[in-house]
């Protein structure tokens, strides 16, 4: 086999949160992509199409055996007994998946890659870095005590503009057939999504019946293409009673539309004389490694002029394609002292290379949950982008921040070396209230007033096993969404 490899990375690092999620990618310019690297070969071997599965199949062998982060990890397997790439792919990762590789049947997560390695098409994967673009209703929800509730609906989406908000329990959905309650729903054991929200990409209509503070509403939604806002809603400034306000910002993803609200948000903050911050990203599962690189330079451009920001480390094959960034102020950026970072499992990439590369520079903490440990990004590589959709998303580095300090595979918390406040992702209220329990408790810790002051030392968590499935995945309806491949929080 012959596969030349032209191999041109630009750079990123997680997902755009889109229900489809990107990647990030490893490349020599960290602020010319995202998660997507794009190397582009073309499998001429013993395939007569170019675009077909045998030169698919080819292709990912040339790319994971080079470019791999632990590609002398790989299983050699035949490549003949595999009928697609995805399949392919799984069985020569499987020994870095799973611990348990002599188990077929049993594949028990290792943390390090749990499917973030993946074959995609171009368009899907740069519809996800640009707009956050995808088909659908624009929704998230959260499975709280057997309760469906709407965790996030994307401002301008289908299901905004009919009504649908964060906080509403769904009651009962009719999707062309008569309403079905949500306790009939589980009583069925019905599968999520396609129970309530159908089949995916489909131009469909579905009437939502919702209570909210005891008013029961009911809203008929037509899918339609949408794009994600990367940020729920205007910065908000909150009040204290002494001292210049609190500012909050709830950041949904590291894509290219994120720059100048994130320029406009430092703006209303600096010129409120903010020194305190709330940065939610509590389903932010990354994205662009330049868009990280702009809200790192916001925040500690001024007070960690001149030095490191973050490291891009690929595997010993090609040390001498990392990278590195400065910190620099922009005009923009303003100094905080401190900034509590609202976080789940949902909290990848991008998210953790932002909050691991801050920590040197500023007081920070983490509230809610232990994240997600996405201590990788991947590269974007294309089998033959002028001919062929073919795109496979490959773990092909490690991020560090300026310390060199990386590999928090099972969350940041887990390193020992960030002070986590458990608090819930209450989703039956809405972003922004101030009794919310995450937003809550960052507030308390920023106003002195927790009871309880944990040390980072003593805040080592258990290893967690990362829920990653299939885009095309289903599940119980009882059951919150899984990740989507690329570590992005699912949107519907």
């Amino acid at each position: 086999m012959t596969n030349r490899l032209l191999i041109a990375l630009a750079l990123s690092i997680g997902t755009a949160a889109c229900g489809g999620g990107g990647g990030g990618s490893a490349g020599a310019d960290p602020t010319a992509g995202s998660g997507s690297g794009s190397g582009s070969g073309s499998g001429s071997g013993a395939s007569t199409d170019s675009c077909g599965v045998t030169a698919q199949i080819e292709f990912v062998e040339a790319v994971a055996t080079d470019y791999y982060y632990w590609y002398d990890e790989l299983a050699d397997v035949n490549p003949s007994d595999y009928s697609d790439a995805s399949s392919y792919l799984a069985a020569i990762m499987r020994p870095v998946w799973c611990d348990a590789v002599d188990e077929p049947d049993n594949c028990q997560s290792t943390g390090r890659d749990p499917g973030f390695s993946y074959m995609t098409t171009i368009e899907e994967d740069t519809q996800r870095f640009t707009s956050g673009a995808f088909y659908g209703y624009g929704v998230r929800y959260r499975i709280i005590n057997n309760n469906f509730y709407f965790a996030d609906a994307y401002e301008g989406g289908p299901a905004y503009i009919a009504g649908i908000r964060r906080g509403q329990r769904l009651l009962a959905v009719d999707r062309g057939n008569g309403f079905e309650t949500w306790e009939e729903l589980v009583a069925r054991g019905a599968e999520l999504p396609d129970a309530v929200f159908g089949p995916r990409g489909e131009l469909q209509t579905t009437t939502f019946r919702v209570i909210y503070e005891d008013l029961v509403s009911e809203f008929t939604v037509t899918t339609a293409e949408t794009t994600t806002p990367p940020l729920a809603g205007e910065p908000l400034l909150i009040a204290r009673a002494l001292g210049s306000p609190v500012g909050y910002l709830n950041f949904r993803t590291f894509i290219d539309s994120a720059d100048e609200p994130l320029r406009e948000a430092a703006r209303t903050f600096a010129d409120a004389g903010v020194t305190d911050l709330v940065i939610d990203l509590r389903y932010n599962g990354g994205g662009l490694v330049r868009v990280a690189e702009t809200f790192l330079n916001l925040l500690a451009g001024d007070s960690a002029n001149g030095q490191l920001s973050y490291i891009i480390n690929l595997n010993d094959k090609h040390q001498s394609e990392n990278s590195t960034a400065n910190f620099s102020p922009l005009a923009e950026t303003f100094s905080p002292l401190r900034i509590a970072f609202i976080t789940t499992g949902g909290s990848a990439s991008a998210s953790e290379l932002l909050i691991n590369g801050l920590d040197p520079h500023i007081e920070v903490v983490l509230v809610g949950s232990e994240t997600s440990g996405k201590a990788v990004g991947q590269g974007a590589f294309d089998l033959d982008p002028d001919n062929c959709e073919a795109r496979m998303r490959l773990i092909a580095f490690e991020i560090q921040n300026g310390e060199g300090q990386g590999g928090y595979y099972t969350g940041l918390a887990s390193t020992g070396r960030f002070t986590l406040y458990p608090a819930e992702d209450d989703a039956t209220r809405p972003f922004g209230d101030l009794n919310e329990d995450s937003l809550e408790t960052a507030l308390a810790w920023l106003n002195g007033t927790l009871e309880k002051m944990p040390s980072a030392a003593n805040n080592k968590q258990e290893a967690s096993v990362l829920s990653v499935a299939p885009f095309d995945a289903a599940w119980k309806i009882t059951d919150d969404a899984p990740l989507n491949p690329d570590g992005s929080v699912r949107t519907f």
